[in-house]
């Protein structure tokens, strides 16, 4: 690890002035991934912001019904907030899913968002990468891709994202609000994070400078009956091999309202919008579930070793979507 500076701060207006007078810097959350990437040269920041202190770290019920979550706010905060369990139940198993307890004491909702792709590859500062070194190759489309992309990829990228409170969070329509030396902004969750295409280092919407200061859930009644669902290759600790957030909304056995989003099947959370249109109005039962999956994942194109993850994700939500509906009707 080569050096770095180091520097706490306790305002945002400072955080965004100290990142502009020096674009090799990044912002300092909990770390866990960052550190991480520092360790194996993936990063090198000239400096570190730290952005703990700052007054991001609440979650709060505005009068319109919407939720505002800090920037800040730990996963295990997140996760235990009464609002959050009560109003969002799936994005609380959707935290309670990632990582240790360790780390998600430490993590915070604006690194999560940001934190990087798992491939090996894009990890082994030895070999080519179009996401660290643009132009350099995609060695996973031959290589080791198990548990790569089926959705949304591209010939120059096959990663996916490994967030689980992205998924749930997709799912719900949340929009990013960030700051920057031009002021403040949104983001969209569903617009936050940029197609593959050619330019798989480029990874999000974000501003240049610009600091994450929270994220809002807006008023959703359907996601009050909601659940995440993750399937991982051992029970402890792992990252995604498909993952799905879905609220369902049924009365007298027809859908009235529905989220659905993926994760692990794509370079970012993918909000399953053909699968809703084929749910909207339609009987709530497993035929029809099946149906709105395959609407979902006829755009799907496996490598040679991850095909399995159509199937997956076709059951996952036949399965969980069939749990939903009978709940419903008792």
């Amino acid at each position: 690890m080569r050096e770095f500076g180091y520097q706490r701060v306790s305002d945002v207006a400072g955080a965004v002035a100290l990142l502009g007078a020096d674009p090799d810097a990044r912002f300092l959350g909990g770390g866990t991934n960052l550190v991480d990437l520092m360790k194996t040269g993936v990063e090198r920041p000239s400096r570190l912001i730290d952005v703990r202190e700052l007054p991001l770290d609440g979650v709060e019920l505005m009068p319109d019904g919407s939720l505002r979550i800090g920037a800040t706010v730990t996963n295990s905060d997140l996760a235990a907030h009464p609002e959050v369990r009560r109003r969002y139940p799936a994005l609380t198993q959707a935290v309670l899913a990632g990582a240790s307890g360790q780390l998600r004491n430490m993590a915070t909702v604006g690194g999560n968002l940001l934190q990087r792709t798992r491939c090996g590859y894009f990890a082994d500062v030895t070999k080519p990468c179009n996401k660290r070194v643009p132009g350099s190759g995609c060695p996973a489309i031959e290589g080791e891709h198990h548990n790569h992309a089926i959705l949304g990829a591209s010939a120059h990228c096959v990663a996916t994202h490994p967030s689980d409170m992205g998924v749930a969070l997709t799912a719900f329509d949340a929009v990013v609000s960030y700051e920057t030396a031009d002021g403040a902004g949104e983001l969209p969750l569903a617009e936050f994070y940029l197609p593959v295409s050619d330019t798989p280092h480029r990874e999000t919407a974000l501003p240049a400078g610009a600091l994450i200061t929270g994220v809002t859930l807006p008023p959703a009644p359907v996601a009050a009956h909601s659940r995440y669902r993750k399937v991982r290759e051992r029970a402890s600790y792992a990252f995604a091999i498909g993952s799905i957030a879905a609220a369902l909304d049924v009365q007298d056995g027809v859908v009235r309202d529905v989220r659905l989003a993926f994760g692990a099947v794509a370079s970012r959370p993918w909000r399953a919008r053909a699968a809703e249109r084929a749910l909207a109005g339609a009987p709530a039962d497993a035929k029809t579930f099946a149906a709105a999956a395959d609407a979902e994942l006829a755009a799907a194109e496996p490598l040679a070793d991850n095909g399995y993850k159509v199937t997956l994700m076709r059951n996952l939500v036949v399965a969980v979507l069939t749990e939903l509906a009978e709940e419903a009707a008792r």
